[in-house]
C-alpha cells in the first residue's frame, strides 16, 4: 500500500440545482502520509470535498467542477481504487449478509484475484479488531463494529487515501472510541494518507497532524498544524461555528416549567418483530411519563433499543406488550393509544424526527419540503407561507429554499428533517439524534427554538449520543 498525494488547485463544485458554488477556489496539497482533519461550519462543503477525492459525485448531470482535483498526479475521477471512503452512518454501508463477503466486496469490483481477496479480508479485519467470525451476520453487529466492518473493506482494497466522513456521529462513546482506535492502528501499520471531516474536534486531534478549514461559502479559511490553527484562531472559527475545544457555544436558559402529563408507558415491551425476540431485537422498557414543558433524553448504547422505543412512543411501531397511552390534553377525543391515531391526527399530536433525514423527504424542493405537513391540515396559503418562512430563517435554510433536500449537508438535512415537524406545531417531539452533524452555531441555535417549544409547553423526547445536549437542555435522562 503506497500512501497517496492529493493536490487541488482552484478546484471548485457547483451542485446542478443551487445557484452558487457550494466550494470555488480550493488550492492546497497534502503530502503522502499527512493526517488531515476537515473543519467547517455546516454547509461549508465538506462532505463534498471527500465525495469528489472519492469520485462518487456524479457527472455533468449533478454539477459542474473546476479547477483539478488530483491524486497522485491524476484526476480524482479516474482514481477508483486508490482511495476508500467511510461515510457517517454504520447501516448504510452494509451490504452483504455475512462479515466476510462484505469486506470482500471492494476487492472483488477491483477485480483483485480470488486468491488474494480472502488473506486480504483476514488481514483487515484484524487490522481494525473486529474479531468475529467470517459467516457472522451484519444484523448482529453493532455501530461500532460496524463502522469498524466498513473500514476493514477499504482497507481490503489497500487504498492509499483513506476518507472518513463523521465516522462517529451516530456512535455511543465506546463505538467512538473502537472507530478511532481503530483507524490509529490502520494508519500506523500501512502509512495511509487520512482526511477526516469530523465535529467532534477533540476525538481526532491526537491522530492528525493537519488542519484545513473551509469558510461558510466553500473557500480555504486556514490551514496548518492543528495547535496553531485551533489555538491562533479559535475564536473566529467558534464565530463561524467550528467545534473548537475550549469555546463552548452559549445556549439560552430555560424557564419552563413541567405541566400535566401528554404521554405514558406500563409494562411496555418493544422491537421490530415477535418473531425477532430469539435475535435479541426485543426490548422490556421501564414505565416512563411524559409532562408538557419538559425534555428528556433516551441514553444508552447502540442497540439498547433507543429508536424503537421512539417509534412505538410516537404512534409508529406496534408495541409487543403493554401500554403506550396519551391523556386527554394530548388525545382530544382520539383513541387512548397512539398507534391507532391516523397519520393526520398525529401531524398536530406528536411529531417524529428519524436518524436519518431522508427517510421522511418527499418532494424535490426545501420549500415544498415544509409546505407537505401544513398542507395535510389544509392550512390557508398565507399561514402556510409564515411557517415556512420563519422556520426557513431560523434554521438557517432560507438560501436553500429552492434545493432538493437529497443534495444539502448531513447538517442542513437533519435541521431540514426537524423543520418539516415543527411546521404542524404538534404538542409532542419525538427526535432521533436531533444535533448530528451541527457545527456549534447551529447546535446552540436549535436548542435556542427547541427551548423556546418547551417553555410553550411541549414536550420533547430525545433520543441522543449528544452528551453535551444532555447536560445543556434535558429535564431528565433515560438511561437504557
Amino acid at each position: 500500500m503506497r500512501p497517496a498525494r492529493v493536490r487541488a488547485a482552484g478546484w471548485g463544485w457547483h451542485h446542478a440545482p443551487r445557484t452558487r458554488w457550494a466550494l470555488r477556489g480550493l488550492d492546497f496539497e497534502i503530502d503522502p502520509g499527512e493526517r488531515v482533519l476537515l473543519l467547517g461550519a455546516s454547509g461549508s462543503g465538506k462532505s463534498t470535498v471527500l465525495q469528489a477525492l472519492a469520485g462518487v459525485l456524479g457527472g455533468s448531470e449533478e454539477g459542474e467542477s473546476a479547477g483539478e482535483l488530483l491524486i497522485d498526479q491524476r484526476p480524482a475521477t479516474e482514481s477508483q481504487g486508490r482511495v476508500g471512503l467511510v461515510l457517517q452512518d454504520p447501516d448504510s454501508q452494509v451490504i452483504l449478509e455475512r462479515v466476510g463477503d462484505d469486506v470482500a466486496f471492494g476487492c472483488e469490483n477491483l477485480g483483485v484475484p480470488r486468491e488474494e481477496i480472502w488473506p486480504r479480508v483476514r488481514h483487515a479485519l484484524a487490522e481494525v479488531g473486529l474479531d468475529v467470525a467470517l459467516d457472522r451476520s451484519t444484523t448482529q453487529l453493532s455501530g461500532g463494529q460496524k463502522q469498524r466492518l466498513a473500514l476493514a473493506g477499504v482497507l481490503a482494497m489497500r487504498p492509499g487515501l483513506i476518507l472518513l466522513d463523521e465516522p462517529t456521529a451516530n456512535l455511543d462513546p465506546a463505538g467512538v472510541a473502537e472507530v478511532r482506535d481503530a483507524v490509529a492502528r490502520v494508519l500506523e501499520s500501512t502509512g495511509a494518507t487520512l482526511m477526516v471531516v469530523e465535529h467532534r474536534v477533540d476525538v481526532w486531534l491526537p491522530l492528525v497532524d493537519r488542519v484545513i478549514v473551509l469558510s461558510p461559502d466553500g473557500a480555504l479559511l486556514a490551514d496548518g498544524a492543528p495547535e496553531d490553527v485551533l489555538q491562533s484562531r479559535g475564536g473566529e472559527l467558534a464565530e463561524l461555528g467550528v467545534w473548537v475545544p475550549g469555546h463552548p457555544p452559549a445556549v439560552s436558559l430555560r424557564v419552563s416549567a413541567p405541566g400535566a402529563r401528554v404521554l405514558g408507558t406500563r409494562d411496555l415491551t418493544v422491537g421490530r418483530s415477535v418473531a425477532f425476540a430469539a435475535n435479541g431485537f426485543v426490548r422490556e422498557m421501564p414505565d416512563l411519563e411524559f409532562h408538557e414543558g419538559t425534555s428528556t433524553a433516551i441514553t444508552g448504547p447502540n442497540g439498547s433499543g433507543k429508536s424503537t422505543l421512539g417509534l412505538t412512543l410516537a404512534g409508529l411501531l406496534p408495541r409487543i406488550a403493554g401500554t403506550v397511552s396519551a391523556s386527554g390534553t394530548l388525545r382530544d377525543g382520539a383513541s387512548e393509544h397512539p398507534i391507532d391515531w391516523r397519520s393526520r391526527e398525529l401531524l398536530t399530536r406528536i411529531g417524529t424526527v428519524f436518524q436519518e433525514p431522508e427517510h421522511q423527504f418527499l418532494r424535490s424542493t426545501v420549500r415544498e419540503e415544509l409546505a407537505v405537513g401544513p398542507r395535510a391540515l389544509k392550512l390557508s396559503s398565507a399561514e402556510i407561507a409564515a411557517r415556512i418562512d420563519e422556520l426557513l430563517q431560523r434554521l438557517r435554510l432560507d438560501a436553500l429554499a429552492d434545493a432538493n433536500p437529497f443534495t444539502l449537508s448531513g447538517g442542513e438535512k437533519r435541521r431540514l428533517s426537524v423543520a418539516t415537524i415543527l411546521a404542524t406545531r404538534p404538542r409532542v417531539l419525538v427526535l432521533d439524534e436531533p444535533t448530528f452533524g451541527q457545527d456549534s452555531r447551529t447546535w446552540a441555535e436549535l436548542l435556542g427554538l427547541l427551548g423556546e417549544l418547551v417553555d410553550e409547553g411541549k414536550a420533547i423526547i430525545a433520543m441522543t449520543h449528544d452528551r453535551r445536549f444532555v447536560d445543556t437542555f434535558a429535564d431528565r435522562e433515560v438511561l437504557l
